[in-house]
């Protein structure tokens, strides 16, 4: 999907970069005709007329007579040509000036993120439970081996003979929790209904843990700056870009703006993001180091992601996961042209033929290594099989925390058994 004016007149071979184009683009910056092309060969094929493509040098819609600026639409109302190719969604402003036709296609805004660096998955041994469980756990490990204790205190008062297993209660207590395993080899019934509803208390704990802990071991490493626009209007640290003359830019920068679009247009005022007047100024400003998120058409997007990578040889950039506005995309023409009613019966037939959705198989052509699987959507990563050590970052410090701690009680117990041993000698001299 691109912009380009067309005259109905003469034919010129059009339809996308796998064929040669007689097209020789718009200048560096401006988007020229992807699915647009072959939608209208469509059309020229199902009605029987031919065209000629304009070389345009405008980005926006709109004319703004402010700033002095031409629109895309002033070559309708110059009658430079009979027809725009382009995205062009319907509002009742646009509705009053051009002609606009069934939409054709399906759009929605997504946002391009730059791929975050990969960082070490610290936390994730401890991410399953959340602190209130932890500090429960705790509490229900203490409260169990004090109930064991006491009654072990007891059955030693009544029977002085009793053989003290403190210390057993206290590897019962954590081997059932570390799935270890522990005897209990008390008679007593109380000891036994305890030891019992701890046995059970530890199973569910550590099936639910050790059944979330998979999710956060397997979960990315580099997660992406966000997830939905919810995201850009809550966190001050990310800056919303968006191309000037764009329909975000038109929804946002209404005075009567409600819902989301205000939540925007206030997000946009406070952080003081910078705008751009091109596409490709916009993408320039998504770097690995930055905040910068920048919202256009998904497809646009995809886009830009291929040619990203055919520049770089890596994918740099990726979409969040979802989309925020959905628009449907239609064609423009001079205000009462003779054409429209031809036009829109030729959308309505390439809908139905289903040839518009087989399109998207084509448009963008994504490499395989930034390769996205889209549900409902949604834009998924593509997760690899096999653990790096960053994965696993967590289940190594508890490790080496335990080693440390191990080395650190051994160390302890070899300084008191030489203060014991000087104690002693010093006892008998």
């Amino acid at each position: 999907m691109g912009g380009s004016c067309t005259n109905l007149r003469e034919f010129v071979w059009l339809v996308n970069k796998r064929v040669q184009p007689l097209w020789d683009g718009n200048p560096k910056g401006l988007s020229g005709p992807f699915r647009g092309g072959a939608l209208l060969d469509s059309l020229a094929d199902h009605l029987n007329f031919t065209y000629t493509m304009v070389r345009v040098t405008e980005n926006i819609l709109e004319p703004q007579p402010q700033r002095k600026q031409r629109g895309l639409f002033n070559y309708l109302f110059d009658k430079q040509c009979d027809l725009l190719v382009t995205g062009v969604a319907a509002t009742s402003e646009r509705l009053r000036v051009v002609d606009l036709t069934v939409p054709w296609t399906y759009e929605c805004y997504a946002f391009l993120i730059p791929v975050q660096e990969q960082i070490a998955n610290i936390f994730a041994a401890i991410k399953p439970f959340q602190w209130p469980v932890w500090l429960a756990l705790l509490i229900s490990i203490i409260c169990v081996i004090t109930c064991l204790n006491l009654l072990h205190q007891e059955d030693q008062l009544k029977r002085p003979s009793a053989v003290r297993r403190a210390g057993n209660y206290y590897f019962y207590v954590l081997g059932n929790l570390l799935s270890q395993g522990s005897a209990c080899t008390s008679k007593r019934l109380a000891v036994r209904l305890v030891a019992g509803v701890w046995t059970l208390a530890a199973f569910v704990f550590v099936q639910a843990y050790t059944s979330i802990l998979f999710t956060y071991v397997m979960a990315p490493i580099n997660p992406p700056l966000i997830n939905s626009v919810y995201d850009v209007i809550e966190n001050s640290d990310i800056n919303l870009l968006y191309r000037k003359g764009s329909t975000l830019n038109v929804l946002v920068s209404d005075p009567e703006a409600t819902g989301i679009f205000l939540k925007l247009q206030n997000k946009v005022k406070t952080s003081n993001s910078p705008q751009c007047n091109l596409i490709s100024e916009c993408i320039n400003m998504i770097t690995p180091e930055s905040t910068n998120v920048f919202a256009n058409a998904r497809s646009f997007q995809l886009d830009a992601i291929r040619e990203n990578f055919e520049q770089t040889g890596k994918c740099g950039l990726e979409l969040a996961r979802d989309c925020f506005m959905g628009i449907p995309v239609t064609l423009a023409l001079p205000k009462h042209s003779p054409y429209t009613d031809a036009v829109n019966l030729g959308v309505l037939h390439l809908q139905e033929s289903g040839i518009v959705e087989h399109w998207s198989s084509w448009f963008p052509s994504m490499p395989g290594q930034c390769e996205r699987q889209t549900k409902s959507g949604h834009v998924t990563r593509k997760t690899e099989h096999s653990l790096s050590l960053k994965n696993l970052t967590s289940a190594f410090i508890v490790l080496f925390v335990g080693l440390g701690f191990s080395l650190f009680v051994f160390g302890c117990e070899i300084l008191n058994a030489i203060c014991h041993r000087h104690q002693f000698l010093f006892d008998d001299k």
